[in-house]
């Protein structure tokens, strides 16, 4: 896993939870980027929710099922039932952070040409 983004898995709650840690150097960098290019995206965990919102039913909405999550302004956490089916789609949405983060250019044409239909906190 890397620095920014883990999946914790609860047994007491039968939960999967994705961390994304947005305020860890990489990150928090890279928000700093998407306010300069879009100032709407000022990208604490609320803005992370509302891109993503935005992001995944279009490019990858079998990750969105079952989803629910807890935006705060230093961390964005999506949580799934701990079901096999749900761990897989956890699995799959931390690689999808971790594309975007480590290709980051991707996240930035989408701020830069779609920013304005995403609905920004």
């Amino acid at each position: 896993m890397s620095e920014y983004v883990s999946i914790i898995k609860s047994e007491t709650s039968q939960s999967l939870s994705v961390c994304f840690w947005i305020e860890k150097e990489k990150p928090f960098k890279i928000g700093e980027k998407m306010y300069e290019i879009n100032t709407a995206a000022y990208m604490n965990g609320y803005n992370w929710e509302a891109f993503f919102n935005y992001y995944l039913p279009k490019n990858h909405p079998e990750v969105i099922e079952g989803m629910k999550t807890d935006p705060e302004a230093g961390t964005y956490v999506a949580y799934y039932p701990l079901t096999a089916e749900d761990e897989k789609k956890a699995e799959k949405f931390v690689e999808i952070i971790k594309e975007l983060i480590e290709n980051e250019e991707k996240l930035y044409e989408v701020v830069k040409n779609e920013g304005q239909s995403i609905e920004w906190d």
